[in-house]
């Protein structure tokens, strides 16, 4: 099927970019990057954007690098940046030392098909905001935080104000994710991920991702976050009270899981009842507390 007409623009700077957005977005103009998920709507005719605003060649939006942190109170040093146009290939191979690379390299070998890691970027699936998109769930628990520009100026919003329900986020008709920065972790901090679909590359249908360190042989400042069950993904406050300060061990990530599991309000779907999600939100965090405390979790311990 072929999409409805529409104009292409093909800015070369973010200037130039932001005021052709601001042009056209009372058109339902749309940014393009990768286009792994804007395209197919178009499409299916589900979206029928007048204006299309291509920002593959605007300088500066391919950046990723790590640079200090300037928000005070955080206790990661840095952050590491990843730009509008950064594609999700650019995590087959960890990106920096420490835990974050691998746990990144790892995530973005579940995301769809290889093809589409060539052409997808990390900021778009954020703007696009699928549940069952692997690297909302990463903003997510670890607190990443989303800049955003237009030219009326600036915004920073932390991940808990940034999606606000399925597909949907804070972005303005008129502003551009211009990239995401993710709070660098202690080399001390372990990381685990578990993400459960029913084929390598199909949509997850759960997944969870822990992040935890222990001080004397006790848990300090866990994070479990989950994703693909509920409209958005979301850090489970109940399960990381009852990890906090314990000393680790299987009994405790099952009662933790379980936590976990009550804690959700799933989607209910004809054939995915929630009762169903609730149980793979159970295992798949169990999995990702085993993980980030066993052998393969990244980070030191």
């Amino acid at each position: 099927m072929r999409s409805v007409a529409f104009q292409y623009h093909a800015p070369r700077s973010l200037d130039e970019a932001l005021v052709t957005l601001a042009q056209v977005a009372a058109e339902d103009g749309r940014i393009i990057a990768g286009g792994q998920s804007l395209v197919p709507t178009m499409a299916f005719r589900f979206v029928r954007p007048g204006h299309l605003v291509d920002i593959n060649r605007v300088a500066g939006l391919d950046r990723l690098h790590a640079e200090a942190s300037t928000v005070p109170g955080r206790t990661a040093a840095s952050e590491l940046v990843i730009g509008a146009t950064v594609r999700h290939a650019a995590f087959h191979r960890p990106v920096l030392a420490g835990p974050l690379g691998p746990l990144l390299t790892e995530v973005a070998s579940h995301i769809a098909h290889y093809p589409i890691r060539m052409r997808g970027t990390f900021c778009g699936s954020l703007a696009h905001a699928d549940p069952a998109s692997e690297w909302c769930l990463v903003a997510s628990t670890l607190d990443a935080r989303l800049v955003l520009r237009s030219v009326r100026g600036e915004r920073i919003l932390e991940a808990d104000e940034f999606f606000t329900g399925v597909m949907s986020t804070a972005i303005e008709p008129d502003e551009l994710l211009v990239e995401a920065r993710i709070p660098i972790p202690n080399p001390g901090v372990r990381l685990g991920f578990d993400e459960f679909s029913r084929r390598r590359g199909d949509f997850a249908l759960a997944m969870a991702l822990v992040s935890l360190e222990c001080v004397d042989g006790r848990v300090r400042s866990p994070r479990i976050g989950v994703s693909g069950v509920e409209d958005r993904p979301r850090r489970i406050a109940e399960a990381e009270a009852l990890l906090d300060g314990r000393i680790p061990a299987d009994d405790l990530f099952r009662a933790v899981a379980r936590a976990a599991a009550a804690a959700v309000d799933p989607l209910e779907q004809p054939q995915l009842p929630a009762i169903y999600r609730r149980e793979l939100v159970e295992s798949s965090v169990r999995r990702a507390l085993e993980r980030a405390w066993g052998p393969t979790g990244h980070g030191a311990r």
